[in-house]
């Protein structure tokens, strides 16, 4: 039986369910110190004075600094996409000097011998501040004579990408639909919050981070600190929960280094959960302005999109890269003559905005989406009759966009028919009829999302045309041992994915090893020295592509051994079921008593070395591109405004399944983590600046008790960009569900007026939305 396809339960799970693994936070290193950070109270002020003196004489405090300590050594945080020619990247140093530009901005710290008197002591710093206006709101940011973030401006940048002539589209089109929606600031939540330890021994340092991207880091802090990159080792450990959140380079990782390069001895910062909500990068953050023209039975002509983008106070690591993400994406599935989008980063003083669980393909579809369900309601025609007017059909992949990326295979009508079947449509439809007709005060609302994302990020010669960067290729190492047992060393970085059990299948299956015998080593740069980590659905489609490929590399050097042990051609030899077998013979040896020999190289051909060992690197082609059909069933009560979702129905489609066990796991967590963006999710600032939902009791993240059961299901047409036949899973369910939601909660309430409904979808502007449509 091959592995590839078994459910297998992730090998993972006893040290990371148990505890007994190691976190950053369980870290200790002799004679560790513990740093603190003080924080800017104000969203935006010039800093006039910092006096750090008052801390370093209080009881275990080691050092205090404030940013003028730090201002020739900090450097400035980076961002790897500059996006285009005249995007303004401003400096951004880890630890203010002169001026702050969001609540939570670190101003000073203190090192100390425990953690609390260290948190302690911040209390004695004197900071005086010189305030200046705030900068919240999108559209007035960009208004003449607006306070000026920074001296350049509150513009970071503006792009336009026209494709087909969308004039004519739009000119005496029968139908235009002019929508505009608001894709609210997310806050991560990840279940870990962020930690950093820092160690030195004189020349060389080595920094644990709960991380995502311990080699992008380690290239970016050596380029930020001036330490040789050979000189530092950047370890991730067991990672618990990221959603783009851990996908930085951050202030703290920064100054955590300086300091131990300082003091000479280990540091370590550990992050509460409301200092996380202030300073951990946020998502989404756009205003979408979108145009849709079509004609008289539904059929796209054209569409526009103009996106106001917040990019928050500072460009970090991928921020004005990340609504750009979506640019391929408001086409989505469909057919359509012209295309144009149109994208404005501006700067607010607020945290920056960067990756989160889609970054860009969520934004994008629910944008799409919902303007199909006001296309359909126009015509007034069932949403999913719209759909299949527009869709690219299966008989038509691959399928050039036009948006210009070529989908290699999919077929939407199978989703859509097997998520209508688990679903029970008509069914509902007709109940929905009948509610309405009774006038209930409970409507019943049927949410459609059909979507497709691209994900893997790749290929590298694009990534670079987009001035990304980074590449888009993967490592992946596959060493054989003396008693035929396999470590793999891959460059991908887990913080909850399941790799180390998907790999082993992939291995188990390509070198006819079992399961049992195959260890997955990850997440340190000094044991994993190539790797560009873990994001945006790329890990599998990516990553264990390149630990396939390893493992075909170790098959042809032991087929050398093999043919010569057997005393027969190279091309003589079958090998199935771990073993080489002489064509026609039962004469066998298997790849772990070849490892042996290569071991004791007692009996090698001529010119080949004592080893089996393999590395490869994978650069796909191509995206992947997983899609499905996800439906919502939800009742809205009218009087109060409460949702209750009834049935929710997911049918993906992501190539190839290696686990379907770990699948159904990241299928529910996106899902989750998208009804929670329709639902209970937003930070929420004041027009000062300050955070409204610092804490987990003010920024609403569900529980299991707060969601439904989900059905879900698979249709499978693999990908041709990957010998795997993969695609990402990953931030489908995030990306799917979110307009499955909302869609649903409109339809509900269509009858009373109501045509959109600002996202989080809470009772109080439910019942707003219903009472301001009433005549």
């Amino acid at each position: 039986m091959t592995e590839v396809g078994r459910p297998r339960k992730r090998k993972e799970d006893a040290r990371l369910l148990t505890g007994r693994t190691q976190w950053t936070d369980n870290l200790r290193q002799p004679g560790m110190l513990h740093v603190a950070f003080l924080r800017s109270p104000m969203a935006h002020a010039r800093i006039t004075r910092v006096d750090v003196s008052g801390a370093r004489g209080l009881p275990g405090v080691v050092a205090a600094f404030g940013g003028q300590d730090l201002a020739g050594e900090q450097g400035s945080l980076p961002c790897a996409w500059p996006v285009t020619e005249d995007v303004i990247i401003p400096d951004h140093p880890p630890m203010a000097v002169s001026e702050v530009r969001y609540v939570g901005e670190a101003v000073a710290c203190v090192v100390a011998t425990d953690r609390y008197l260290a948190a302690d002591a911040l209390e004695a710093i004197e900071v005086d501040y010189e305030p200046l206006p705030a900068v919240i709101d999108l559209a007035e940011a960009l208004a003449e004579g607006s306070p000026k973030v920074h001296e350049e401006g509150n513009k970071a940048y503006s792009m336009k990408i026209t494709t087909g002539d969308i004039d004519a589209a739009f000119q005496d089109a029968p139908v235009v639909i002019d929508r505009t929606y608001v894709q609210q600031r997310l806050i991560g939540a990840a279940m870990e919050p962020r930690a950093v330890v820092a160690t030195t021994d004189g020349d060389s340092f080595t920094l644990w981070s709960s991380t995502q991207i311990p080699h992008v880091l380690r290239v970016m802090l050596a380029l930020t600190t001036g330490i040789p990159e050979h000189k530092l080792r950047v370890i991730a450990p067991d990672v618990g929960g990221g959603f783009g959140t851990k996908l930085q380079v951050t202030a703290e990782e920064v100054l955590c280094l300086l300091l131990t390069r300082k003091l000479g001895k280990p540091v370590k910062w550990n992050e509460s959960r409301s200092e996380g909500n202030l300073t951990v990068h946020q998502g989404r953050g756009q205003i979408q302005h979108i145009r849709l023209a079509a004609e008289a039975d539904g059929r796209i002509r054209g569409l526009q999109v103009d996106l106001l983008a917040d990019m928050g106070a500072y460009l970090v690591l991928l921020t004005p890269g990340i609504p750009l993400l979506g640019a391929t994406m408001f086409n989505a599935i469909y057919k359509m003559d012209a295309y144009e989008f149109g994208c404005t980063g501006v700067f607010t003083t607020k945290m920056p905005t960067d990756a989160y669980r889609g970054a860009g393909r969520p934004e994008a579809t629910f944008g799409i989406e919902r303007i199909m369900d006001e296309l359909a309601a126009e015509l007034n025609v069932d949403p999913l009759e719209v759909r299949r007017r527009n869709w690219i059909k299966h008989e038509e992949f691959p399928y050039t966009t036009i948006s210009g990326l070529t989908y290699d295979s999919g077929n939407y009508e199978a989703a859509t028919e097997k998520a209508l079947s688990l679903f029970g449509y008509d069914k509902l439809r007709a109940e929905q009829s009948d509610r309405r007709d009774r006038g209930d005060p409970v409507q019943l609302g049927i949410g459609v999302s059909t979507f497709t994302e691209m994900c893997g990020l790749a290929p590298s010669k694009l990534l670079g045309a987009a001035r990304f960067a980074a590449g888009g290729w993967e490592h992946g190492s596959v060493r054989m041992l003396p008693t035929g047992k396999v470590e793999v060393i891959t460059g991908t970085s887990p913080h909850g994915q399941g790799h180390v059990t998907a790999w082993s299948q992939i291995v188990a299956d390509a070198l006819g090893v079992p399961f049992e015998d195959v260890a997955v080593v990850h997440g340190d740069t000094a044991i994993s020295h190539k790797g560009l980590d873990t994001y945006g659905s790329r890990s599998l489609v990516v990553g264990g592509v390149a630990v396939l490929q390893a493992c075909e590399k170790v098959r042809e050097k032991a087929r050398r051994l093999a043919a010569h042990a057997l005393e027969c051609s190279p091309e003589d030899l079958d090998f199935a079921e771990g073993a080489f077998t002489v064509r026609g013979t039962d004469s066998r040896r298997t790849i772990q008593e070849l490892a042996f020999a290569a071991f004791t190289a007692h009996d090698l051909p001529d010119g080949v070395e004592p080893s089996l060992d393999s590395d490869a690197t994978f650069d796909p082609d191509n995206y992947s591109f997983p899609h499905g059909t996800h439906l919502c069933a939800a009742e809205v009560d009218t009087e109060t405004g409460l949702v209750k979702i009834r049935s929710y129905v997911a049918v993906d489609d992501i190539g190839k399944v290696v686990n379907p066990m770990i699948v159904e796991g990241q299928v529910h967590g996106g899902i989750a983590q998208g009804i929670a963006q329709a639902l209970f999710e937003e930070a929420v600032y004041d027009a000062e600046g300050n955070l409204l939902t610092s804490t987990l009791a003010d920024y609403l993240v569900p529980s299991a008790a707060d969601l439904p059961d989900f059905t879900t299901d698979r249709t499978e047409t693999p990908a041709t960009s990957n010998p795997l036949g993969a695609k990402g899973v990953g931030e489908a369910g995030t990306i799917a569900s979110t307009p499955a939601v909302v869609n649903a909660i409109v339809d509900a309430l269509r009858p009373y007026g109501v045509q959109d409904i600002t996202m989080p979808c809470t009772p109080e502007r439910i019942w707003r939305a219903v009472e301001g449509a009433r005549p």
